[in-house]
């Protein structure tokens, strides 16, 4: 573990030093939307992922478009190899706390899951799904927990520890190049609904809503940042500014924090809701688990 983690700080120095040469000449290579014009497709083992699908006849877009197309070339690069990804380091924490006994019944995810590149592919693509005991969605941090609490016997993990951003990352990472695909039919319609109206739903002394950055401004930069569509696709994500891999949820802590709003608790029925409306934006487009993002 330590051998990975020098190695993954190194390659987050490197890669930072290679951004900051790319933001040099950054604006001579911006195009149409914000994108950046130098020819680059996201391929990761040999496998390509969607970064760019046609949008549903719904959408107040013509195109999906993920985050990794808004980066400068230095950033986008770091997620075309697991090595240059620094949230590696999380991944194989995640894997090792897959097969690691944990509570009074005795224990692991391996328990029950057994082998995590079968069981839990399409597992991230799916999230927020449809608790019936609970009778709401559950954001995947919820249902870790829960097969903790319920199952295992083990102590719930925090939103934002380490052990919960290692496991949702070497989760998602089984979903990695399928296509993002949540429901929202059925019970899971009145909490779409709810997503969708603190989507649009201005607040904070700014007065602003989500839509207003990454609807209608998107492409344009925001202090030394260029706005994406919004699109979740990636999380957990590591991002440049945090030096760690993070949560969505932290993600709309932090952007209510942006615009002077009081956020809501990581896990909160506000949050999740709005999880999956935002999801339901980006279908179709690849789950790039974990993601890197500036």
């Amino acid at each position: 573990m330590m051998k990975l983690m020098m190695a993954g700080a190194f390659a987050t120095v490197a890669a930072a030093v290679f951004v900051t040469a790319a933001a040099a000449q950054d604006s001579a290579n911006i195009g149409e939307q914000g994108l950046q014009t130098e020819p680059m497709e996201l391929v990761i083992d040999d496998e390509k992922m969607m970064t760019r699908v046609k949008a549903p006849a719904d959408s107040p877009f013509t195109e999906l478009i993920s985050g990794w197309e808004f980066r400068n070339p230095g950033t986008r690069k770091m997620e075309l190899d697991d090595f240059d990804n620094p949230a590696f380091i999380w991944v194989e924490q995640g894997e090792e706390l897959w097969s690691t006994v944990d509570g009074t019944e005795g224990k692991s995810c391996a328990t029950c899951h057994e082998d995590a590149s079968d069981s839990m592919k399409g597992v991230r693509a799916a999230f927020p799904k449809w608790d019936e005991a609970k009778g709401k969605p559950q954001a995947m941090e919820h249902q870790v927990n829960e097969c903790r609490t319920e199952r295992m016997g083990a102590d719930a993990w925090k939103w934002e520890s380490d052990q919960m951003l290692g496991m949702t990352a070497y989760v998602g990472l089984q979903s990695r190049g399928m296509p993002v695909q949540v429901e929202i039919d059925g019970p899971m319609q009145e909490w779409w609904q709810r997503g969708k109206d603190l989507y649009y739903q201005r607040v904070g002394q700014l007065d602003m809503s989500c839509a207003n950055c990454h609807e209608d401004n998107y492409g344009k930069m925001i202090r030394a940042d260029r706005l994406s569509q919004g699109q979740i696709n990636g999380f957990p994500t590591y991002r440049l500014k945090w030096q760690k891999i993070g949560s969505l949820h932290r993600r709309f802590k932090g952007c209510m924090q942006n615009i002077r709003a009081v956020g809501y608790k990581r896990g909160s029925d506000e949050f999740t809701a709005l999880e999956l409306y935002v999801a339901s934006r980006g279908q179709g487009l690849s789950v790039e688990t974990p993601a890197v993002r500036q």
